[in-house]
């Protein structure tokens, strides 16, 4: 594996230093930006990380083709240069199957994930435009989908590099399953209905694959912890003091 250069790394910290710490990962071909609408409202009682994964955001690529695995690696990384302890790892889609596989092999408090497709059922993504198709058909989803599409688009497959195409191929692919098996921390799963890119059905596989898993399913596409952004803040804050 390449020699991770975190100097290369674009990552943010706020909120409250004397709370726990949250570390939020975004979807792919997303940002730092779509996971501070999360962030801010929780700033106030943890402490909050945001980082572009490598190939994202003002993150370099990576020099390889990584797999989930590095990934996860690289956000370790991270944690020991912040000295941080135990994180609570939240990742939507991509984000949500480095946090799988991070919270598998390092030690982490709990794990938030939203529309984080696990075991393999299907080859292939759904297209970011199905989605954003899709979560505009839907009652009172314009708004989020037009925030969506500010963020998502730019790096996913059509316009991406070919060392990003390639690594966004491979890390389709991988079957999470082993690795959501040796999960042993509290996992929150939280789903929106009509989510086309990770199904619900998917949910439930990944959920009886977890020794203490739940699973929530909210009104919403595959965004839709911004769809029911208050509402998820509320069911963070619980699962965080319970």
């Amino acid at each position: 594996m390449e020699k991770i250069n975190l100097n290369k790394l674009n990552y943010i910290q706020y909120g409250n230093k004397s709370g726990k710490d949250i570390i939020l990962l975004h979807g792919w071909g997303q940002n730092i930006e779509m996971m501070q609408p999360l962030g801010n409202p929780l700033s106030n009682k943890y402490h909050i990380t945001i980082l572009d994964f490598p190939g994202h955001g003002k993150s370099d690529e990576p020099e390889e083709v990584w797999g989930v695995r590095e990934y996860a690696n690289l956000v370790h990384e991270l944690v020991l240069k912040l000295k941080i302890k135990k994180p609570t790892l939240i990742g939507h889609s991509f984000g949500g199957r480095v946090a799988i596989c991070y919270a598998s092999i390092y030690e982490v408090d709990r794990v938030v994930l939203f529309g984080s497709p696990c075991v393999r059922t299907k080859k292939g993504l759904t297209l970011t435009e199905k989605i954003l198709k899709k979560a505009k058909t839907l009652k009172g989803m314009r708004k989020v989908a037009e925030f969506a599409k500010n963020y998502v688009g730019s790096t996913d497959y059509k316009n991406a590099s070919p060392k990003m195409r390639n690594i966004l191929v491979k890390t389709v692919n991988e079957d999470l399953s082993e690795y959501a098996k040796k999960i042993i921390v509290p996992t929150l799963l939280i789903w929106g209905e009509y989510d086309e890119a990770a199904p619900v059905e998917e949910a439930k596989l990944l959920e009886k694959l977890l020794k203490d898993g739940a699973l929530i399913v909210l009104p919403g596409t595959h965004y839709a912890y911004l769809e029911n952004l208050n509402q998820v803040i509320c069911i963070i804050n619980n699962f965080m003091e319970g």
